[in-house]
């Protein structure tokens, strides 16, 4: 795991708590982007485009066959989980998305895992919100289906960060998420969570259970799917959140 026990159940408990204090207690809003989608000055053929490359840790832009620019597509952006990649999380994400036609940034973060899993939004947070703004400027994005999320790690910083940056994000995707990260949120995105009953990496009751029940009592109407199995994204349950997530 990327955090302690001790850490992982003292950092539900805060969350809980932030998503209902008010937003004067919070002298910086931390986490947030200022990128926004916006008519794009660049032309970007569809496939994949390398946006950074850092010693092999690369942020990749994924264009569906199709993509017509004249016409705004969904977005992604696509976060992985601990130790992982943008090239590792890109695998599991580009065959979804392109059968739904979706557009998908897959960063990497600088180190083993997201810069706020185990301290505060700071350089991953800058970095992906630098990354937006170049992905805004090569794509056309549809305003009103532009998601974040991820997988493991990835789904706790991207439910986070979607939390805080609903005003931007349409959409949330979790899957197996392990927490919610201290923040003020901002608009309300609609949110998907999906977690494995047998997850012996993060249970399900202190997980996936715990943060759709602090969503909901939040205001929130997360859509929730359990399934039998571990630690996983499968292809259909990724499938699943594309289609939902576009509407198909």
């Amino acid at each position: 795991m990327a955090v302690s026990r001790r850490d992982f159940l003292k950092s539900s408990a805060i969350a809980g708590a932030a998503l209902a204090l008010p937003r004067a207690l919070f002298a910086a809003e931390a986490g947030r982007f200022t990128a926004r989608p916006k008519k794009p000055t660049k032309d970007v053929a569809p496939g994949e485009h390398v946006l950074l490359d850092e010693r092999g840790r690369r942020a990749l832009l994924q264009i569906p066959p199709g993509y017509n620019p004249q016409k705004a597509a969904p977005f992604f952006l696509a976060l992985h989980g601990a130790t992982g990649s943008g090239d590792s999380m890109m695998r599991g994400a580009r065959g979804p998305a392109e059968a739904h036609g979706v557009i998908v940034l897959s960063p990497s973060s600088r180190d083993g895992t997201w810069d706020a899993i185990r301290g505060r939004f700071s350089y991953d947070a800058d970095r992906i919100d630098e990354l937006l703004a170049q992905a805004f400027d090569r794509c056309a994005i549809d305003p009103s289906r532009l998601a974040i999320g991820g997988f493991s790690d990835g789904a706790s910083y991207g439910i986070s960060l979607g939390l805080i940056n609903g005003d931007l994000f349409t959409h949330i995707i979790a899957h197996s998420p392990g927490f919610i990260i201290p923040g003020v949120p901002h608009g309300k995105p609609k949110v998907f969570v999906s977690h494995g009953r047998q997850d012996p990496i993060l249970p399900i009751d202190q997980c996936g259970r715990r943060i759709v029940a602090q969503l909901k009592r939040t205001g929130y109407d997360p859509r929730y799917d359990e399934f039998d199995g571990g630690h996983m994204a499968s292809p259909e349950m990724r499938d699943r959140a594309m289609a939902w997530f576009t509407g198909a």
